[in-house]
């Protein structure tokens, strides 16, 4: 395996972990009835919204299984309301976030089952299942939104990074390619093709793009992966210079210590070099892939 994949490999598994793990509130329960300057058709007073409305007021404040029972409540007084699927997809969501994995999936499998277009279910569904580390399924349900809408760049995304990881380099360069096309600017979209080029060696235009996603957003993935880049093309007091950045703002970052320890061991600095590295390990940076620079089994 060529060195760069061995360093872009850790912002895949940035990004795609920190999707699976958050489980941050960010669902809008209350449709869109009440952005109305007026209430004409009664609503508001109609037992199924006011649920509804006590569903998303429980959900901001994190009171999960409260939060569900309204919604199963809501469900319950009108059995028949069409927007009953879009509330099972949200409540499989909310078991979610209250680490109910298993029954967020049964949930959501259910809101499939209904509605097979409904894209927000198969977008949760595919979520959960990146919670849950089963990846290969996730990718699928990620094929399916895509089959579905094929403008859809969450999905184009999550599709994109993972078939990056698998090897899949075409399927990947489609899906970042329908994301330049549609939102250039993105984050993401950045993202993605800074990580498609470290990936394929194309290192100065990798070290662009990671350079405006510290622009964006100061993150310390950026600041490592850019310094990945740098050392790559042996500019080492460049790489230098944005780790002392990165350090200096993130200072318990294993992976920006990983980093530096690399580029000192390059310098014939052992001792900066093996220092870095076991507070790499200190940080929770894999021993083994620490201990990889030194081509040895363990850090002295």
């Amino acid at each position: 395996m060529p060195r760069y994949l061995l360093f872009t490999f850790s912002i895949l598994l940035f990004s795609l972990s920190a999707a699976a793990q958050s489980r941050t509130p960010e669902l809008k329960l209350t449709p869109k009835y009440n952005t109305a300057p007026a209430d004409t058709f009664g609503f508001e007073e109609r037992p199924y919204f006011l649920l509804i409305d006590q569903s998303e007021k429980a959900l901001s404040e994190q009171k999960y299984e409260e939060a569900a029972l309204r919604l199963i409540e809501a469900m319950s007084v009108e059995p028949k309301n069409p927007l009953n699927v879009a509330l099972m997809s949200n409540l499989g969501m909310i078991y979610y976030y209250n680490e109910q994995d298993s029954l967020a999936l049964a949930t959501l499998d259910e809101a499939v089952r209904r509605s097979p277009k409904l894209i927000g279910a198969h977008e949760h569904r595919a979520r959960v299942l990146l919670g849950m580390g089963r990846d290969d399924e996730a990718y699928e349900e990620y094929t399916t939104i895509i089959e579905i809408d094929s403008l859809n760049t969450d999905a184009r995304y999550y599709h994109g990074m993972m078939a990056l990881y698998g090897g899949k380099l075409d399927v990947a360069k489609q899906d970042f390619a329908l994301m330049s096309r549609v939102v250039p600017l993105s984050r993401r979209t950045i993202l993605a093709n800074s990580t498609l080029y470290a990936m394929t060696g194309q290192n100065l235009e990798a070290i662009s793009g990671f350079r405006k996603l510290i622009e964006i957003e100061k993150m310390p993935e950026y600041y490592a992966q850019l310094a990945g880049c740098l050392i790559e093309m042996d500019n080492l007091n460049e790489a230098s210079k944005v780790l002392g950045d990165g350090i200096a703002l993130f200072p318990n970052d294993a992976e920006l210590y990983f980093y530096r320890a690399k580029l000192n061991h390059l310098r014939y600095q052992p001792e900066e070099a093996h220092s870095d590295a076991r507070r790499a390990i200190e940080l929770g940076a894999d021993p083994a892939h620490v201990a990889a620079i030194f081509k040895s089994k363990k850090i002295q």
